[in-house]
């Protein structure tokens, strides 16, 4: 008898594991993949209807998917505004996304977003990804996570800011800046992939 009731808690205990567990499995964008979803409508911090089609500019875009509570973020979040620099004057639209939607009772509402963009001065529109459709289109699981599409909305860059979160100083690989510059130069992208470093994305399902 014991041992049954052992055996009964053991396995309510998986299962009450397994409910609160997330395990979500995504098909992420292939280098040369088209832009999914481009005309999803998103609202952004300043209350304006955005969809990526409408952002992206003559030499593409760039997406990028953030948050307000990951340390990951913290540490690369000075850059946002220096990378939105360096696709605008290079004609390349950016759109930052928030597909946090498990916990925008904590952190990740719009309320939040919206503090977040006035903090820290953000020079590009930062959008609510609500229900997290763009990020599962895309197969983003991190954040911050970058997808840099050319002129043709083909992803040609996929991964991290750089190679360095905790000390811009001592940057030695400037991942997604480099990609810009070779996709508008029509030099081809060095470097097309890298790890995304950052916290995972917090999905309801």
């Amino acid at each position: 008898m014991k041992k049954s009731n052992k055996l009964i808690l053991s396995l309510s205990a998986v299962m009450i594991l397994a409910a609160f567990t997330q395990i979500t499995t995504v098909d992420v964008l292939k280098i040369g993949d088209k832009a999914p979803q481009t005309n999803l409508e998103v609202e952004d911090t300043s209350g304006r209807t955005l969809t990526l089609a409408g952002v992206a500019d003559d030499n593409g875009l760039l997406v990028l998917f953030t948050c307000n509570t990951c340390p990951w973020v913290a540490k690369w979040e000075d850059r946002y505004n220096g990378l939105a620099d360096l696709a605008g004057v290079n004609n390349i639209g950016m759109i930052a996304l928030n597909p946090n939607e498990r916990i925008r009772d904590r952190g990740e509402s719009m309320e939040d977003m919206k503090r977040r963009a006035q903090k820290q001065g953000y020079s590009f529109p930062y959008a609510l990804d609500e229900d997290h459709k763009l990020a599962d289109a895309f197969g983003a699981t991190r954040t911050p996570e970058i997808f840099l599409f050319d002129s043709n909305m083909k992803l040609v860059y996929h991964g991290a800011i750089d190679d360095n979160a905790n000390d811009a100083s001592t940057v030695e690989a400037t991942y997604a800046e480099d990609a810009i510059r070779e996709l508008v130069a029509g030099s081809g992208i060095s470097q097309q992939e890298t790890k995304s470093l950052g916290c995972t994305i917090k999905r309801t399902k």
